[in-house]
């Protein structure tokens, strides 16, 4: 499978205007759509991701939707003919080869990691993964995961050492992105700079840009 990571959404919120950032993004190129929302009951969240998934759907055909830790609740948005293509999780969460056997082999699996040592830890099981989350890049209020900064420099050892893509977040900026493509990674997750945006489409534009060579402005 081939995915577009180039350019990936973190969803934060649980009201329209989540709803209608994730179809402003994907319509704009994003090739990744999270949904994450840790605070909502089980049965609002899968409520929610089905908002999402049929927005997205609308918006461009081609943006996956992935669920943020809850494996069962992409089970159920998929059983339900949802707009919905697999789940992102950690390693508190279902393990990657349980998630992996729920979901079958043709849903999307990520994983987050970030230092050295958790990428190379994911190795053994890369086969049942899609691609690696990577960071924090910088500290970010969104997500405590108690590790330091990546940082630019961080992220060619974690590029060489895994046999998947990489993505990186942890309070990435669109200003950030050229010197980010240099180091290899495959894409970039946000979360504020495009939710907290006046213009999101425009920031996944200027995302997509960016892994294309063009220079942002």
């Amino acid at each position: 499978m081939t995915l577009d990571l180039r350019c990936y959404l973190v969803t934060s919120g649980t009201d329209r205007h989540t709803v209608e950032t994730a179809a402003l993004a994907a319509g704009a190129g994003a090739g990744i759509v999270q949904v994450r929302a840790k605070e909502l009951s089980t049965r609002d969240l899968l409520s929610l991701v089905l908002q999402v998934g049929e927005a997205v759907r609308r918006a461009n055909s081609a943006t996956r939707v992935v669920v943020d830790d809850r494996a069962d609740v992409a089970w159920a948005a998929m059983r339900a003919r949802g707009n919905i293509h697999g789940v992102h999780i950690g390693s508190t969460d279902l393990p990657v080869r349980d998630a992996r056997a729920m979901l079958g082999p043709e849903a999307i699996i990520g994983y987050t990691t970030g230092t050295l040592d958790l990428v190379q830890s994911t190795e053994p099981f890369a086969d049942a993964l899609d691609y690696v989350g990577a960071g924090p890049f910088r500290p970010t209020p969104t997500k405590d995961s108690g590790r330091a900064p990546r940082g630019v420099q961080g992220y060619p050892a974690l590029v060489k050492a895994s046999s998947l893509p990489i993505v990186a977040i942890g309070d990435v900026q669109v200003a950030d992105v050229p010197s980010l493509v240099a180091t290899g990674v495959s894409g970039v997750a946000m979360v504020r700079a495009i939710m907290g945006s006046d213009d999101p489409a425009q920031v996944v534009r200027q995302v997509v840009r960016a892994f294309d060579g063009v220079r942002v402005s």
